[in-house]
């Protein structure tokens, strides 16, 4: 898990540090959630029982990885932002993962990654009292799309290298 959490880390503060061409602000592709559906997806199907994973592990592994970025990216609201969308889209991705296989969790990614940018649209609603901020969900929920299967194939090419 210290692993895993370490190199979903590196993955958040090197990602933070590259800006999107996008006129968004803040918008990126999340390539930390690839470490994350890696975990969900290698607690269930792992053939290793000693090393696998249970889906509470796996989100211990994406919380650890919120709170653990916030605090050395110094952005507290990357801290809510991250965490609303986090466990609203590790909620969708739970419910996913039991009508998708192993084969394909690029579908989990990509649903996972919309609910990610409806939890931060809500958060900053909340935030900033200002309901204009969900006219940024159309394109945020096509970039989630495209981005959340991007995440989701580099997580499935990787399990199918643990040959899961």
């Amino acid at each position: 898990m210290a692993v895993l959490t370490a190199a979903a880390l590196v993955v958040f503060i090197i990602e933070a540090q590259i800006p999107l061409p996008t006129p968004l602000p803040g918008a990126k592709l999340g390539l930390s959630n690839a470490v994350t559906l890696f975990a969900l997806y290698y607690s269930q199907n792992s053939k290793h029982s000693a090393t696998s994973l249970s889906a509470t592990d796996a989100f211990a592994i994406l919380i650890c990885r919120i709170f653990l970025g916030a605090i050395l990216t110094g952005r507290a609201l990357t801290l809510i932002l991250s965490l609303s969308g986090g466990v609203i889209a590790f909620l969708a991705q739970i419910t996913v993962k039991r009508f998708v296989t192993g084969k394909q969790v690029w579908v989990c990614g990509a649903i996972g990654a919309v609910f990610h940018n409806v939890g931060q649209v809500l958060a900053a609603i909340i935030i900033m009292g200002t309901p204009a901020i969900a006219a940024y969900l159309p394109v945020l929920i096509i970039i989630g799309i495209i981005s959340g299967t991007l995440t989701g194939l580099a997580a499935q090419f990787t399990l199918d290298r643990f040959k899961i």
